[in-house]
């Protein structure tokens, strides 16, 4: 698991167009919201996505941009930005790894009492610097836009103050 103060780890995925995105691309310039889901299509991920993807352009006004990692591929990605009117770039981290640099994968038993490994519904919110300055696990999809985007009001509120001493 990751922790607040630590430095985010640096990763590059294709995105639901297969354009591959480099992380570390935001350094210097973007705050970011990193979302793990378990699965395009689903009721909560569908949630969870559309209201990050309604409330963008206020996150865009944070400098702060907002990406969604799932262990889809990127043909299923397109599918669910196209059906449901995402705006937010989805990428795909089909192999895993992405989700293991960043603790969100976890084996969990299913009914017939196999395990299988599933992602956790986590979110990771990023300064400008890469250092992760929240890092929320397990969280429920309602509501959860709103309270992250507080998360980044107050981020971008220490950086001002800290300007002005």
């Amino acid at each position: 698991m990751l922790h607040q103060g630590e430095k985010a780890p640096e990763f590059a995925l294709p995105d639901a167009d297969m354009e591959m995105f480099d992380f570390s691309s935001l350094r210097g310039h973007l705050n970011a919201v990193l979302f793990f889901y378990p699965r395009d299509g689903t009721p909560y991920c569908t949630l969870e996505a559309a209201d990050f993807s309604d409330h963008e352009n206020e996150f865009a006004r944070l400098d702060c941009v907002i990406l969604g990692v799932s262990r889809d591929d990127c043909m299923s990605h397109a599918e669910f930005r196209d059906k449901h009117g995402l705006s937010v770039r989805l990428l795909s981290d089909e192999e895993g790894e992405v989700c293991r640099k960043y603790g969100v994968s976890q084996f969990r038993e299913k009914e017939d009492g196999h395990k299988k490994l599933c992602v956790i519904r986590s979110t990771f919110i990023v300064d400008k610097e890469g250092i992760v300055r929240h890092a929320l696990y397990d969280v429920q999809p309602k509501g959860h836009a709103a309270e992250v985007y507080q998360l980044v009001k107050g981020l971008n509120g220490k950086g001002r103050q800290h300007a002005h001493r």
